[in-house]
């Protein structure tokens, strides 16, 4: 591996520490496989360099007059990706069921910025910087998966394999496998006369508990025409794909006990189940066997058919030299070169080949798979494509933006149907969609025509995280706002079947973390306290003597709220607040839990400062201040203020919640 220039001038100003995680990440790093220049160091400091806050822009919302109280669980995030998804982790961790994203596909062309420049197609370390630009974003996302859930990836050709594999990576062991999504009908343009690539791919990883929902099936072949009191059958095949050499236990004869009549097995397709006749003494069998099969009426011989019995062997070797034996289609069943051919002599042979009953009722799967070839608009109907998912080009995908903002204000948007159909089979009624690549809003866009067609279900949530992409030379630049924002604000108000829709529009703010108990808002640490704890967004509500209510439950009373200036007036609104569970978060926890014990009374009190910087740093960030060196009590600065927080002991009280104490 070769070290950039800057890293190894730095290496003389690194701390004891840093040498050590450096060596350390040197000597265990897989050496096998995807490797690319990184630092560990600098993926430590850029995790826990600032504290990432939420701030609600009402103007640049949607539909928030409609949920003031209850808030909208749809999220437009505008920062660099790598904040929004610090700020999730922090408040959705394990709660997104399905990611989808369409990251930059690192073509040289321009096509993403990195470090506030273009990274072009002659950078030194392009891929270098590409994979790990991707590497910190998919770590994060990682977290926020449900133990259900999915992430689905687009990527072009050229870059599909060290994608791959930096996705083995991050998700070992959870790769399901890759859809080709045809982009174009073909080109010249760019291939010098060799290949037209046509399609991209997506990849997909999900954990254990995830399926997709495949289509319906046909049932079109199962009938009952002997009324049988199992239910509709059809019948299938009795054979399985291994040869008599691979899987000598499964080639025996089959016998019809009530005909007396003998069937030699396929040598090249041998006998699907086992027989009770050659289990060894103690064998026993995990799955049911021929003979039981038998039994239950479910093997089907054949009712008329020719039926020959050798009187010799060399009226059996006649037979097989003149073709004149049982096959399987074209393939004789009987050969010259197959074991114990004697056992065939003097027996009854059948040319017919039984079948299977198999019961509608005994499947275990309703639904066909998904076919992992998505079929283009354009060649529907010249094949069957009923387990496959139908989709428009990219061109139809940048036409659909360009009729909703009458220009073509984004180069490369993915088409509705694709994205819509992916989600389709990917999520249910009720799930959250994350897309940290949101560029113009498909993704969005595609979740709310789903909740239309499933109208009467819960609503698919989305969360959709953009970038500005604003340059030196477009200061002004806002993709997230005027672009992903404004597409879904004309979706909505372009369907009376969207209208009850809404979103919030959060611009996020960053912090150190020192500064966070000091600086931080209350608008802020409303917010993200309400993303939190309910995974919605809504404007501050009134403040009842600086009481503002997170949650309430309306079935047992149970009441959270935030306190972020603690004075004497909100210490007695408090105490007045109806219910008879209380969770406060306030900057002065210790206070609020002496007030309540000198009355009599219970409460759970729970340090503002520690609620805000939970789910955001890294480990050595948290072991760092966990220390105790940098355990430290501070003053009070005065009622009023209330940007304080009081001593990190007090915060760690049989009061505080396990999840917050797990939090620095």
């Amino acid at each position: 591996m070769s070290i950039p220039d800057d890293l190894l001038k730095s290496l003389e100003h690194l701390s004891a520490p840093q040498l050590r995680r450096l060596l350390t990440e040197h000597l265990t790093k897989q050496k096998l496989g995807l490797y690319w220049e990184s630092s560990a160091i600098a993926r430590d400091a850029a995790l826990n360099a600032d504290i990432v806050l939420p701030r609600l822009v009402p103007d640049f919302s949607h539909g928030l007059d409609q949920v003031e109280g209850s808030g909208t669980p749809n999220l437009i995030i505008e920062g660099d990706n790598f904040d929004s998804l610090r700020l999730l982790k922090s408040t959705h961790a394990g709660k997104i069921r399905v990611i989808y994203i369409d990251p930059p596909y690192n073509t040289g062309n321009k096509d993403w910025v990195y470090n506030d420049r273009y990274v072009g197609a002659n950078d030194r370390w392009r891929h270098s910087q590409w994979l790990e630009f991707l590497y910190r974003r998919l770590l994060l996302a990682r977290d926020l998966l449900t133990p259900d859930g999915v992430i689905m990836v687009s990527i072009n050709d050229e870059n599909r394999a060290r994608l791959e594999l930096l996705m083995d990576e991050v998700f070992p062991g959870r790769r399901l496998g890759t859809i080709a999504w045809r982009t174009r009908q073909g080109s010249n343009a760019d291939q010098q006369c060799f290949l037209s690539v046509d399609h991209e791919h997506v990849l997909v990883y999900g954990n254990p508990g995830f399926s997709f929902s495949g289509f319906e099936k046909s049932y079109d072949m199962y009938g009952n025409a002997d009324s049988d009191p199992r239910g509709d059958w059809r019948t299938s095949d009795l054979t399985l794909g291994f040869s008599f050499r691979e899987r000598p236990n499964l080639y025996y004869p089959l016998v019809d006990e009530a005909t007396g009549i003998y069937y030699p097995p396929n040598p090249d397709r041998i006998w699907v189940y086992a027989s009770e006749a050659r289990l060894k003494t103690g064998q026993t069998l995990q799955a049911k066997s021929m003979d039981e099969f038998i039994r239950l009426g479910q093997i089907l011989f054949p009712k008329e058919q020719r039926v020959v019995t050798w009187a010799s062997m060399e009226d059996l070797l006649a037979a097989i030299d003149a073709g004149d034996v049982p096959k399987s289609g074209k393939s004789p069943i009987l050969r010259r070169d197959l074991p114990d051919l004697e056992q065939w002599v003097g027996k009854p042979i059948g040319f017919g080949r039984p079948q299977f009953k198999r019961y509608k009722a005994d499947l275990r799967n309703q639904t066909q798979p998904l076919s992992s070839w998505i079929v283009p608009t354009f060649e529907e109907g010249t094949y069957e494509a009923n387990n496959s998912l139908v989709s428009a080009t990219n061109q139809e995908g940048a036409k659909q933006v360009a009729e909703i903002f009458g220009h073509r204000a984004f180069n490369y948007a993915k088409p509705i149907s694709l994205i819509q159909g992916l989600l389709a089979q990917a999520s249910r009624p009720g799930d959250t969609v994350l897309d940290f690549f949101a560029g113009s809003g498909t993704t969005g866009h595609a979740v709310l025509s789903l909740n239309a067609l499933d109208a009467g279900k819960p609503p698919r949530k989305f969360i959709l995280c953009s970038s500005t992409e604003a340059t030196p030379k477009e200061l002004k630049k806002n993709l997230c706002r005027d672009v992903c924002a404004a597409r879904i604000r004309k979706v909505i108000e372009s369907d009376a079947a969207l209208a009850g829709n809404s979103f919030a529009y959060l611009q996020l703010d960053k912090l150190p973390p020192g500064d966070v108990p000091f600086d931080s808002s209350c608008a802020q640490a409303f917010q993200l306290l309400t993303l939190r704890l309910g995974q919605v967004a809504r404007p501050v509500p009134a403040t009842d003597r600086g009481v503002k209510v997170l949650v309430q439950n309306t079935g047992d009373g149970a009441l959270t709220v935030l306190c972020h200036k603690l004075s004497r007036a909100t210490l007695d609104a408090l105490v007045a607040l109806p219910g008879r569970q209380l969770r406060v978060y306030s900057t002065r926890p210790a206070t609020v839990r002496e007030h309540f014990l000198a009355l009599g009374r219970e409460v759970e009190s729970l340090s503002l400062a520690r609620a805000l910087l939970h789910g955001q740093q890294g480990v050595r960030a948290r072991r760092s201040v966990s220390a105790p060196a940098q355990v430290a009590t501070y003053s009070i600065a005065g009622n009023e203020s209330g940007t304080c927080a009081e001593g990190q002991n007090g915060t760690q009280k049989s009061s505080t919640t396990p999840s917050e104490n797990a939090a620095s």
